[in-house]
């Protein structure tokens, strides 16, 4: 749903990359290697690297899945669902050569910012909460509400940044294989046993610390947080990334792990650090297709796959496109859900029931309505004025608005719970224009909305373009709280409820991690027990999407972890 006033302006050439590719680059009817869906770069290029010749298959005319840049109101260039790079794993970053494929990153800091509504004390601005990577500004910003909280602080950052730490080897190897390491030939328990090594040097980085990384796991993030401070925004403000994506609330068990999993990222070789891409987040995509198209590898556009092609034998022999199309390959690697992957694409009749069922079970709802904006001027928070429209520091923050209290979260989750779209909602805002001039005119801005909770649907029903309109005005209606004015500065606006991610984006649920995260859905049991290692049922046909350990938005590790899979496969055939 997208709203334009008479304010915008013819729209520019859009479109001229994949234009470009669909122009001067033929299909051909064999590949050693074939990737459905334009987030499997990453697999493309290691696949192509290690001499596989390998085609990917988008079925939009833009490429990236979620992670895409698109021009949706004229003159403004938006980073349309993925909005913020973190979790893009070092050595991919090296091995890809990405910097030379053109990925640019701002370095944001402070990181955080919350404003708050309350009167002011003796005529002050409200007050508001600014978190970044500076120890003593981050101490004398919580002594406002706290100074032992203040104090504590630093402790609890070490710690959560031992146990990420910890847990780094994970992310980049494939979980255990059990299933060969106890019944396996002998060549095959030989190499399960070396699958152990990450979890096992993982469990020597932890030590002593087990017992805190199984209570983050396990635990409500709230729990941990109220042992650990007393004052209520400092509280709120870390929960926003125990439920951020996620349709759960601060109380429940495994929130505690969602945070962890937003702390683990290291960007430009600065832990925890979290940027915008120059450009937008198609950029990020289009380094990887970039480096991939290097080596060799073919990247198509608007080649919507229709289904994976089994021969007699029962393995994966290409795909066939929608327009009937047949493309061979010895192996096919799908970027797309799981759901999608075995419910859509692959045929039932070379399936178990047993398995579709399990398939069936696995968990995509989502809480996630996306608002894109384009504004003639940044928003000016009660809580931090800036003078002539000039930038402060806390705009290149994640600004969380209505998040100064858990009540606040609580509230919300449970009215999606019921059905409803929150009535007061929790907002994650992001102003990439700050520093990156590229995406917007001069003297205008896009702004990004990533709220939550909203239903898959309203009350049993379906969204209707009235129900979204109404819900994008009951999120600006607060944010003009905040900011008086901003309504009045708004251009036009992109309006992507939990429907429209999975119609768009293929995200099934509208889920931006290709499947909830709660501790049934992790590691060993990603997506299912039985497909933790990247292979599926039918031979030749691999995953290797956020779907897939470990877990959504650790950018490239599935691709590279599946991609050793096919080459491991191939080399034993």
């Amino acid at each position: 749903a997208i709203m334009w006033t008479s304010r915008t302006k013819n729209a520019a050439a859009f479109g001229t990359v994949t234009r470009f590719m669909r122009r001067h680059f033929t299909i051909k009817s064999q590949y050693d290697a074939l990737v459905i869906g334009g987030g499997g770069f990453c697999a493309a290029a290691y696949l192509q690297r290690g001499g596989l010749k390998t085609a990917v298959l988008e079925r939009r005319h833009v490429l990236g899945g979620a992670a895409v840049t698109e021009e949706i109101i004229p003159g403004f260039r938006f980073s349309r669902c993925s909005y913020v790079l973190s979790l893009l794993r070092p050595h991919i970053y090296s091995d890809l050569e990405l910097k030379k494929h053109g990925l640019k990153v701002y370095m944001r800091d402070p990181h955080a910012f919350t404003p708050m509504l309350e009167e002011g004390l003796r005529g002050a601005p409200p007050r508001s909460l600014t978190l970044g990577s500076d120890v003593a500004m981050n101490q004398k910003e919580i002594s406002k509400f706290s100074q032992k909280d203040a104090e504590v602080y630093p402790d609890f950052v070490a710690h959560l940044d031992s146990l990420a730490a910890a847990i780094h080897p994970l992310l980049d190897a494939p979980p255990v294989d059990i299933p060969s390491a106890t019944t396996g030939s002998l060549r095959k328990r030989l190499a399960a046993a070396r699958t152990a090594v990450p979890l096992v040097k993982c469990g020597l980085a932890l030590g002593t610390k087990i017992p805190g990384f199984y209570e983050i796991l396990t635990a409500p993030i709230m729990k941990i947080l109220n042992r650990w401070f007393d004052s209520e925004p400092l509280k709120a403000t870390l929960a926003t990334d125990g439920v951020i994506g996620a349709m759960t609330s601060p109380s429940n068990p495994g929130s505690g792990y969602v945070l962890l999993h937003h702390v683990m990222g290291e960007l430009e070789k600065e832990k925890g650090a979290w940027g915008y891409v120059e450009g937008g987040m198609g950029r990020v995509s289009e380094a990887i297709a970039s480096s991939a198209r290097s080596h060799g590898a073919d990247i198509f556009t608007e080649k919507d796959v229709d289904q994976v092609l089994v021969g007699s034998d029962g393995a994966a022999k290409g795909v066939v496109l929608k327009d009937g199309t047949e493309i061979r390959s010895k192996v096919v690697l799908s970027n797309a859900t799981p759901d999608v992957t075995f419910r859509k694409l692959t045929p039932r009749t070379v399936l178990s029931p047993e398995f579709i069922r399990a398939v069936e079970q696995i968990d995509y709802t989502s809480p996630v309505t996306k608002i894109n904006v384009a504004v003639d001027s940044l928003p000016n928070f009660l809580a931090a004025p800036t003078a002539n429209g000039k930038p402060g520091p806390h705009h290149q923050c994640s600004i969380h608005i209505n998040c100064e209290s858990v009540d606040v979260l609580e509230t919300a989750y449970k009215e999606a719970l019921n059905g409803r779209p929150s009535s007061r909602p929790m907002v994650e805002m992001t102003v990439p224009s700050v520093l990156d001039p590229t995406l917007a005119p001069p003297g205008c801005h896009v702004i990004s909305l990533f709220t939550q909770f909203t239903p898959y649907h309203i009350e049993g029903k379906e969204w209707t373009d009235q129900d979204r309109e109404a819900y994008a005005d009951r999120v600006f209606d607060w944010v003009e709280q905040y900011a008086p004015g901003f309504k009045s500065s708004v251009i036009g606006r992109d309006i992507l409820v939990p429907p429209d991610l999975e119609k768009i984006f293929g995200l099934t649920g509208g889920n931006i991690f290709h499947g909830s995260m709660p501790l049934d859905q992790l590691y060993l049991a990603r997506p299912l027990p039985c497909l933790s290692n990247y292979r599926s049922p039918v031979k030749g046909l691999y995953l290797c999407g956020s779907g897939s350990h470990p877990g959504g938005g650790v950018m490239g590790s599935p691709g590279w972890n599946a991609a050793l899979a096919v080459m491991a496969d191939l080399k034993h055939q």
